[in-house]
């Protein structure tokens, strides 16, 4: 067991910052940026080695979504504990159009760069984790259903390339996510009776 986990310390270690981090955003906790940051910097180094190119570089574009959300979340509309939204009908083309041509783009970039086996199953995870990631970011409470889409296609990626605590972590992921939306509808539900009791006294 010891050398097990010697040899195989980073998945380990990103198994349980992922599992925190998701686990806080589904208690609409702020704390899970930093703790995101953490997992994006030790998946990093995980799927490099694993030969996972598009899926690295999502853990720095991650990063740096991370740090937008942890500003929203503690700045913006979002901070509030209770906030939590419907996506905009507006917002679907845009994000349904971010996915395709991130998609596009990274299997080009994987294709013409790399020696990437799994490009367009790579490409479109990515892309599509981005505009979970985003809708998170925003507390649209339909980021979750995207994860876990998501997430599914992670756990065959990871057991494609040999990562079976990645692909073990992704299940948990997906668990954590169903938990996420659950609490999220609640909040959304207090929200709207705590505005129907208040909106009388304001009248």
């Amino acid at each position: 067991m010891l050398e097990w986990l010697q040899a195989e310390w980073p998945q380990v270690l990103g198994f349980v910052t992922g599992a925190i981090c998701v686990w806080l955003a589904g208690r609409r906790n702020v704390w899970n940026y930093p703790i995101g940051i953490a997992n994006n910097v030790v998946l990093f180094v995980v799927f490099i080695g694993a030969g996972l190119y598009a899926t690295s570089v999502l853990q720095v574009v991650y990063l740096l979504m991370g740090l937008h959300g942890w500003w929203r979340w503690t700045r913006g509309a979002e901070q509030s504990r209770t906030y939590v939204v419907n996506t905009p009908r507006r917002a679907w083309p845009w994000l349904a159009l971010a996915a395709v041509a991130g998609t596009a783009v990274l299997v080009w970039v994987l294709m013409t760069f790399t020696d990437s086996q799994v490009a367009i199953a790579d490409a479109a995870t990515t892309a599509a984790s981005l505009v979970a990631q985003y809708m998170l970011n925003r507390k649209w409470i339909e980021n979750w259903f995207v994860w876990i889409l998501v997430d599914i296609a992670f756990v065959g990626l990871s057991i494609a390339a040999g990562l079976w605590v990645i692909a073990a972590l992704y299940v948990l992921f997906i668990a954590l996510c169903v938990i996420g939306y659950r609490s999220w509808r609640q909040a959304a539900a207090a929200d709207r009776e705590t505005s129907a009791v208040m909106a009388p006294a304001r009248g």
